[in-house]
């Protein structure tokens, strides 16, 4: 298996937008020390539930503070942002860290964000398939050129040069989406929203869009995000996590504003952290090793990254990166005991 952490930096109540995003960036240097394979940040905006607004710059930092750890977007948002100069950015992450860049890349939602950067609904709602083709062509041709419906522009250099592509994954929360990354050969990214049968149903969608496309879907791996927090026992894990994160998930959840007038039913921040522990590995290391063995198993998905800041504390962030390096991981990487 791999396994890697995820990272939404987001603000606490009580903190202030640096602390956050220390605590993300001394993250990942202790997820390199505890021998994570990788580290992923998400990008949002206007909003405190993660106050990262460009994932690409953060993983430029932190490749810069490490030397072994593979940083990931978790994801760059396609929607507001053009992907040639996406392209620019990745391929020049990828030249300077030797390929310790990986990008994660989604729709995004109908949010505000739209119209902020004036891409507008029509990208998010039409936009992302031509935007992804071209994003694919710009990090593996050496010139590019457009003549689409929301990209027309003419022939460019790439510079810098692409190389071999660096790996992209592709953000999945619908069906029609799974079905174009099945198309393209490009591994799903499933967030920590769902639980392992709905993930193995997006597993067995991608499947079959593959087989339909004339693809393997063999040796793709996809990602899996979960919540983990590691304590003594599960009780003492699940009633840490219950004290921090429904202040963080009231206010940052908020922040998700529609561009129109459409309608957003609100998450209940109690309910949705109850329902959140209930599918991860929340617990002792026991508790931690048999859920993530049993994920496994059920979807099939074998790369693992691991919401570490549910408790929105340096302290226990920390605490938990160095548990599962020394008690966790090892046992599911068939190296040692579960302490």
């Amino acid at each position: 298996m791999r396994f890697g952490i995820f990272l939404l930096a987001g603000r606490f109540p009580g903190q202030d937008d640096a602390e956050a995003l220390l605590r993300a960036a001394e993250a990942v240097r202790a997820a390199e020390v505890a021998g994570f394979d990788d580290a992923w940040i998400a990008e949002h905006h206007f909003m405190s539930y993660g106050v990262c607004p460009s994932a690409v710059t953060f993983a430029a930092h932190a490749l810069g503070a490490t030397s072994r750890i593979t940083l990931g977007t978790a994801v760059s948002v396609l929607s507001t942002t053009h992907p040639l100069a996406l392209a620019e950015q990745v391929t020049l992450l990828d030249r300077l860290s030797g390929g310790r860049f990986h990008l994660g890349v989604g729709r995004g939602g109908p949010w505000v964000d739209l119209e902020v950067f004036g891409t507008g609904l029509g990208r998010y709602e039409h936009g992302f398939e031509e935007g992804l083709d071209l994003l694919l062509r710009a990090l593996t041709e050496e010139r590019v050129s457009a003549a689409g419906e929301h990209f027309a522009f003419r022939e460019v250099p790439m510079v810098p040069r692409p190389g071999g592509r660096p790996p992209v994954t592709i953000a999945c929360t619908s069906r029609p989406t799974v079905e174009l990354a099945a198309a393209r050969g490009l591994p799903m990214l499933l967030g920590m929203h769902i639980g392992d049968d709905e993930k193995a149903g997006l597993v067995a969608c991608y499947e079959k869009a593959a087989a339909d496309a004339g693809r393997d879907p063999a040796g793709v791996r996809h990602v899996s995000a979960m919540l983990c927090h590691v304590a003594d026992d599960r009780a003492r894990a699940e009633r840490e996590l219950k004290e921090a994160m429904p202040g963080w998930l009231a206010e940052g959840l908020a922040g998700y504003v529609p561009v129109d007038d459409r309608p957003r039913a609100p998450r209940d921040p109690d309910a949705y952290t109850d329902l959140l522990c209930s599918l991860h590995p929340v617990g002792s290391p026991a508790d931690c090793v048999a859920r993530l063995r049993a994920s496994a198993e059920r979807t099939g998905i074998e790369h693992v990254i691991l919401m570490v800041e549910g408790c929105g504390s340096r302290e226990r962030t920390l605490g938990t990166i160095a548990r599962l390096g020394t008690e966790v991981l090892p046992a599911l990487r068939g190296s040692g005991p579960v302490a």
